[in-house]
């Protein structure tokens, strides 16, 4: 049976000498993966530049009762990506968004507020003109309540320790919990008022941008286990001054 779909692509995987694995995250079925062959045909390189990581697609997908992979067929792209692929700090930040989704995500089942946040993200990532520099620490934020670990800002008084640990801003520190300091703690509310439309206007430079790239992606790891070595940040923070 062949179910019609919207995706994102999130990263594909060398499985053998004539397939690749396609992760691909969908609207309706949540994060699915797909045997894909290879080839050097002109349609087999349409299909490989049609999934590029974060590219927006839809298609067909075959589900296969008791088969981890599913078949594709009737791949089009829906919204064409041309300045994230052309302009290289944007190409950085799709690629290290696609490898943290590609570790966070692992739900077999459809969210579709996750899935439009994800989409209109990657919309707003290609006709952003200008600076990007905050882009992935917006989306990294905001991302968190989609996926269940956003702080709890209400805790929050000037002062207060962040307990990465319980997600909670606290009076004191405490033993054996991952914490930052007042100061640090402070910045981490400052980002709750960062959206994709005043991103802007908050200045960091490459050391303070670095810091908080660095405190975020612990703060996903200690709530998520999935999250094992990644490659894309190191590339990220050469970028930006």
């Amino acid at each position: 049976m062949y179910e019609k779909l919207r995706g994102i692509v999130l990263n594909t995987i060398r499985y053998s000498d004539k397939h690749n694995i396609v992760h691909i995250y969908t609207d309706g079925r949540g994060l699915m993966s797909f045997a894909v062959p290879q080839g050097k045909t002109h349609a087999a390189r349409m299909r490989n530049a049609m999934l590029m990581p974060l590219s927006l697609v839809d298609l067909e997908a075959g589900i296969r009762s008791g088969r981890d992979l599913a078949l594709m067929r009737e791949l089009r792209r829906n919204y064409p990506l041309a300045t994230i692929y052309s302009d290289p700090i944007k190409n950085a930040i799709a690629l290290f968004i696609s490898e943290l989704l590609a570790h966070v995500i692992q739900e077999p089942e459809g969210n579709p507020y996750l899935f439009q946040y994800i989409e209109q993200s990657v919309k707003l990532l290609e006709e952003l003109p200008g600076q990007v520099g905050n882009f992935h620490i917006c989306f990294l934020f905001h991302l968190g309540a989609h996926l269940g670990i956003q702080p709890n800002l209400e805790s929050y008084r000037k002062g207060y320790w962040f307990d990465m640990t319980d997600g909670v801003f606290m009076p004191s520190a405490v033993r054996g919990h991952a914490l930052l300091q007042p100061e640090e703690a402070q910045v981490i509310h400052l980002l709750s008022r960062m959206t994709f439309s005043n991103m802007g206007v908050f200045r960091f430079n490459r050391e303070e941008r670095n810091r908080m790239l660095d405190v975020i992606i612990s703060y996903y790891r200690l709530h998520n286990a999935a999250i094992g070595t990644l490659r894309s940040p190191d590339i990220l923070k050469q970028l930006f001054v």
